[in-house]
């Protein structure tokens, strides 16, 4: 297991162990966390825990030309039953991304310092955040980092307070990220929910070609 140490180089991603793992310390200053997802790592970790990185082999990702949109998604899309913004209330979705319990979930691994990480990223237009409305109340949201030279947009957390707030509002970024030539979406770890989306699990290797 590779310790970093404050100003050290991430080692190559093929020294991640089985689970993904590639290195523990350093810090979460923005020019490290820039450095990270350009080479295809990222910050998971507890408040108990050190800063973990990983890099998982394999990796779920969505290509926007095969996201899937059930029937009653294209229902309430069409009645425009919420309303969609973009990086109005940065900060508001990264809160609720981190206080809302989750099943399964014990805590959050949005620390503080990782809040204040992800705010620096957003002031520097790396981060954005995607918001769900529903009569001026935030429903839903969600938020990443995007790599717009790369074509690349790494999604990292979303959160609803209503049923389908944070799908309806990650098919729109989705959409729009595709008119805006993005080439692939980093979900990162598999799940259902992202599975019955239109994503999937491709090789370390493979998603590494993007970055490039």
């Amino acid at each position: 297991m590779h310790i970093l140490k404050k100003n050290e180089q991430f080692p190559s991603v093929e020294c991640a162990s089985e689970e993904g793992l590639l290195a523990i310390g350093g810090d979460l200053s923005l020019q490290r966390l820039k450095t990270a997802y350009e080479n295809g790592i990222f910050p998971w970790y507890n408040a108990s825990q050190p800063i973990l990185w990983w890099s998982p082999d394999p990796r779920m990702v969505l290509f926007p030309h095969r996201l899937k949109v059930s029937k009653s998604m294209r229902r309430l899309i069409k009645k425009e039953i919420f309303e969609v913004t973009f990086n109005e209330a940065f900060a508001e979705v990264l809160h609720n991304c981190a206080s809302i319990p989750r099943k399964g979930q014990d805590g959050t691994w949005l620390t503080e310092d990782m809040k204040s990480a992800y705010l620096g990223l957003h002031q520097l237009g790396l981060a954005i955040s995607v918001e769900v409305w529903d009569e001026g109340e935030l429903a839903g949201g969600l938020y990443g980092v995007y790599l717009k030279d790369r074509g690349v947009f790494c999604g990292e957390s979303m959160f609803t307070r209503k049923s389908n707030a944070s799908k309806y509002g990650f098919i729109h970024l989705v959409r729009e990220l595709r008119k805006q030539g993005v080439k692939l979406i980093d979900c990162q770890v598999y799940t259902q929910h992202l599975e019955s989306l239109g994503a999937e699990e491709i090789s370390r290797k493979e998603f590494m070609k993007f970055m490039e």
